[in-house]
């Protein structure tokens, strides 16, 4: 198994910054994607910004320009970085991360969600 473990979330005022961590652990051969996922009330979850383990990434339009994501292999840990923060942007923050195991014959790959962490951003 494996857990994804967030953390850097909390109240924010607009215009201001705050730094997401997601670090995974367990049994892990290694890990392809990894991203950032938000929902905020009422609202179906969305893409925030994703990197391939190449370290390729993927932004959503309204935060392109504002969010950087990045990532630590050898900490299997995906970070983001959020400035000029707009009270639209809150939301409950998940991580995500597509792991490759080994069953000792095999290679196949599970998809994995953190428990989420609070951003809130106050006008």
């Amino acid at each position: 198994q494996v857990q994804l473990v967030e953390s850097g979330g909390g109240l924010v005022q607009a215009g201001g910054s705050l730094r997401l961590s997601c670090a995974a652990s367990g049994s892990i051969s290694s890990i392809n994607g990894m991203g950032w996922y938000r929902q905020a009330p009422g609202k179906q979850r969305e893409l925030v910004a994703v990197i391939i383990s190449g370290g390729s990434t993927t932004y959503a339009d309204s935060v392109k320009g504002r969010f950087t994501i990045s990532r630590d292999n050898a900490k299997n840990t995906v970070y983001l970085q959020m400035n000029s923060l707009k009270p639209e942007d809150t939301a409950v923050y998940y991580c995500n991360a597509d792991v490759v195991h080994y069953s000792g014959t095999y290679y196949y790959t599970n998809s994995y969600w953190g428990q989420g962490t609070q951003v809130t951003v106050s006008s």
